[in-house]
C-alpha cells in the first residue's frame, strides 16, 4: 500500500521546485491540499499513452521515464521526469489521450492531482493559468535547444550539455574526491543515446574519449565528473 504521506526528502525536492515556488504560499498550499502519494519500484508503469488524462503529476523522487513504442516494438527514450518537476496538465487542458508511455526508473515517488481536483483549483486561483503558460513556455524554449542543438552541434557536445544537465538535476558529490560529482541517475548508454538521437557505440566512443581527457570517469555504478568547467567548455564548443 502507498504511503500517504511524503518524506522530508520528497517534500523538499516538491517545494523547491522552480516552476512551484513561483506560485502563491495559498496557491501551493491548495495543490498539495488536494495532492496524493503514489509509489512504484524501477519499471513499473506509471501511466500508459492512449490513457485519458485523470491526473496532474510532480515527481518527488527517483525519475519518470517518458517513452514511446516504434512499430517494430522498440521503447524510444525522449526524456526523464526529475524530482521537482510537474507534468500532464497538456492533456487535461486539451482533452485528449495521453502521448507517451511513462515509467519508473529507479524507486520512484509521485505526488498527483486529480483531474477534477485540478481543475476546481484552477477556478479558485486564477493566477494557475499564468503559472502554466510560464511552464508551458518554457518546454518549448527547451524544446526549440533541443532541436536546435540536434541540428547545429556534434555529438561530443550534445552529451557534454546533457551530462552538465544530469549534475545539475542528479549530482551528488563524490566519496572519492572533493571536486568530482556523481550522477545517481542510473542511465545505460543506450538509454544515453536515444536522448542525444545516436547510436550508443557513438556515445560510447565520446564518453570513452572524454574519460581519457579525464573530465568524467566511468563506473560500473555510472558516471563521475571529474571537471566540470572542461564540460561545460566541450559543449559550448561548437556554439
Amino acid at each position: 500500500m502507498d504511503d500517504p504521506i511524503l518524506t522530508m526528502e520528497e517534500r523538499e525536492a516538491i517545494n523547491s521546485g522552480r516552476w512551484f515556488t513561483s506560485l502563491s504560499p495559498s496557491l501551493r498550499h491548495d495543490i498539495l491540499r488536494c495532492a496524493y502519494v503514489k509509489r512504484y519500484p524501477d519499471g513499473d508503469l506509471i501511466c500508459a499513452r492512449g490513457e485519458p488524462p485523470e491526473q496532474w503529476i510532480a515527481c518527488a523522487k527517483g525519475a519518470v521515464r517518458v517513452s514511446s513504442t516504434t512499430l517494430s516494438g522498440k521503447q524510444v527514450t525522449l526524456t526523464y521526469v526529475e524530482p521537482g518537476i510537474w507534468f500532464g496538465d497538456v492533456a487535461i487542458f486539451d482533452g485528449e489521450r495521453r502521448t507517451h508511455d511513462a515509467y519508473a526508473h529507479g524507486a520512484t515517488t509521485i505526488l498527483c492531482v486529480a483531474r477534477a481536483d485540478f481543475q476546481k483549483i484552477l477556478a479558485q486561483h486564477t493566477e494557475l493559468y499564468e503559472a502554466l503558460l510560464r511552464l508551458q513556455a518554457r518546454r518549448i524554449r527547451l524544446l526549440f535547444g533541443q532541436v536546435e542543438d540536434l541540428n547545429t552541434l556534434p555529438l561530443r557536445s550534445r552529451l557534454a550539455k546533457q551530462l552538465s544537465h544530469l549534475v545539475r538535476s542528479y549530482g551528488v558529490p563524490s566519496l572519492s574526491a572533493d571536486d568530482e560529482v556523481r550522477i545517481t541517475l542510473q542511465l545505460a548508454q543506450e538509454e544515453l543515446a536515444q536522448l542525444l538521437g545516436a547510436s550508443r557505440q557513438r556515445v560510447n566512443q565520446e564518453l570513452k574519449t572524454m574519460e581519457r581527457e579525464g573530465v568524467i570517469r566511468i563506473e560500473p555504478a555510472g558516471l563521475v565528473v571529474r571537471d566540470r568547467a572542461a564540460l561545460l567548455r566541450i559543449g559550448e564548443a561548437e556554439q
